[in-house]
């Protein structure tokens, strides 16, 4: 059984929760929750494509993609941005002093919320064309 729109679905509840984040004042994380979105999104694209995805490498993920499908150098800045969001996001000691949330900002995470929207939109026209259908068993 595949479960690419499962991934999918996932990524874009998440995309969701990192909007309320920036609502809230979480900049941290909705740059994390960006970060985990665009990177169940990939996984649903690799899984399209009969691919493994391990990893959180959004970055990784996507060159490995790129051996058989192609995938524009944007989308590819896109995931290196969004993977520098991955850890120091959610530890204090990705950082010399202070916690994640003061080295985040709302400028941070409106970025990070549109490059995931990015990725996530790329990685569902890849699935879209692949022919899968929208709920796969």
């Amino acid at each position: 059984m595949k479960r690419a729109w499962d991934w999918m679905e996932q990524a874009l509840r998440d995309l969701d929760k990192a909007r309320l984040d920036l609502e809230n004042g979480y900049h941290e994380w909705a740059c994390f929750t960006s970060q985990q979105a665009a990177e169940k999104a990939v996984k649903a694209l690799s899984l399209s494509l009969n691919l493994s995805a391990w990893g959180h490498s959004i970055t990784a993920m996507l060159r490995t993609i790129r051996e058989s499908f192609p995938v524009p150098e944007e989308i590819l800045r896109k995931a290196q941005r969004l993977d520098a969001f991955y850890i120091p996001t959610r530890y204090p000691n990705g950082f010399d002093a202070g916690k994640p949330a003061d080295y985040y900002n709302s400028d941070m995470a409106e970025e990070a919320i549109d490059a995931a929207g990015a990725v996530i939109r790329f990685c569902q026209d890849g699935i879209s064309r692949r022919g899968c259908p929208d709920r796969e068993t």
